[in-house]
């Protein structure tokens, strides 16, 4: 007799993206995203602004989420939502949306944290699928967040090194800007510096007391004064060299990560090495986890490019394995800016 399927419609609203997904089981049969145009103007997420657009875009997204996966509101089992962390207006948006559905068809709540929902992301299953055996060591690097985790098993996440400071997405995004690239940046540095040599120009590789931990505030400042200075001496530095100068920045970046990386790999003996979070999409990255499986022996795991930036389809599966284990959310849930992993 086969197990009764599980619908599960998804939404993530933590900071400018509005998402929805509907998973059957480990299936992703809907993933939508409406994007916010109107923050690149800012060179940055306005807090206000996104959670307005969300207000804007939340209905839409779910009527869409739940036509393109050719199922009706009353086929749902459970309805899960980003609680968060992120941005409290827009992350408002989303619980109160998701509460509210939940309780007009009278079904459960899952309450997701966003950071485990992008390592959970790997067990989504689709026809490339390779997931990553407990247990297993990731690299989550976003925007906002930069540790390396260890996981035993689906919801046991240990905090073996994290950034003392900025995380590796801002590192990327404000070096971007000294540049004078465009927002969001991190993809133009890995687009440009595809084009460079990486060993044009050095920059600093800052210490940390706890040698798991990362620091990403010195480099960002390194990298100011040297732009600066040479600016300062040829006004056509960073046009003339802007190839080299992305290439450089990221080959210093990606060298910290990995560094780190394969000390906890050293430290733990568990060679099963994944990474999650938004800059996981960057190519360098993806380059050097490909090479450590050819030169140390690793099994690595890459997200599908899809699901590495915020989507709806990663609360999904974390939600899908909350719900195996019965681990629903009160009706009095409540969204949290800050949220420990």
């Amino acid at each position: 007799m086969s197990q009764k399927p599980i619908y599960i419609l998804a939404i993530e609203s933590s900071c400018d993206d509005t998402g929805a997904a509907v998973l059957c089981n480990n299936k992703v049969l809907s993933n939508v995203i409406a994007n916010q145009e109107i923050h690149t103007k800012y060179g940055g997420v306005v807090p206000e602004l996104a959670s307005r657009a969300h207000q804007q875009n939340i209905v839409p997204v779910v009527a869409q989420a739940l036509k393109e996966a050719s199922i009706s509101k009353n086929q749902l089992s459970a309805i899960a939502f980003t609680q968060g962390p992120g941005l409290m207006g827009s992350l408002l948006v989303g619980v109160s949306f998701a509460k509210s559905m939940a309780m007009g068809l009278n079904i459960p709540l899952l309450a997701i944290n966003h950071m485990q929902a992008h390592v959970l992301a790997h067990f989504i299953k689709h026809e490339k699928s390779k997931a990553p055996k407990f247990p297993f060591l990731c690299l989550t690097i976003s925007g906002g967040h930069t540790q390396i985790v260890k996981l035993p098993s689906y919801f046991n996440f240990e905090i073996l090194g994290q950034t003392t400071d900025d995380a590796v997405g801002e590192a990327f995004d404000k070096s971007a800007k000294i540049l004078g690239l465009n927002y969001p940046g991190g993809p133009f540095i890995d687009k440009y510096a595809q084009l460079g040599n990486p060993l044009a120009f050095k920059f600093p590789n800052p210490k940390t007391k706890n040698p798991l931990d990362f620091s990403f505030s010195g480099l960002k400042t390194a990298i100011l004064y040297f732009i600066q200075k040479q600016v300062k001496e040829n006004s056509s530095f960073i046009t003339q060299n802007r190839d080299d100068i992305c290439a450089s920045i990221q080959y210093t970046i990606i060298n910290i990560l990995m560094t780190k990386l394969k000390l906890a790999v050293k430290q733990t003996g568990i060679k099963q090495v994944a990474i999650a979070g938004g800059v996981s999409a960057n190519s360098g990255i993806r380059k050097a986890l490909q090479q450590a499986e050819t030169d140390l022996g690793w099994q690595c795991f890459v997200p599908k490019f899809e699901y590495t930036t915020d989507n709806a389809a990663m609360i999904g599966i974390a939600g899908y394995y909350a719900y195996l284990q019965n681990n629903f959310a009160s009706s009095n849930s409540i969204a949290k800016a800050r949220m420990p992993l």
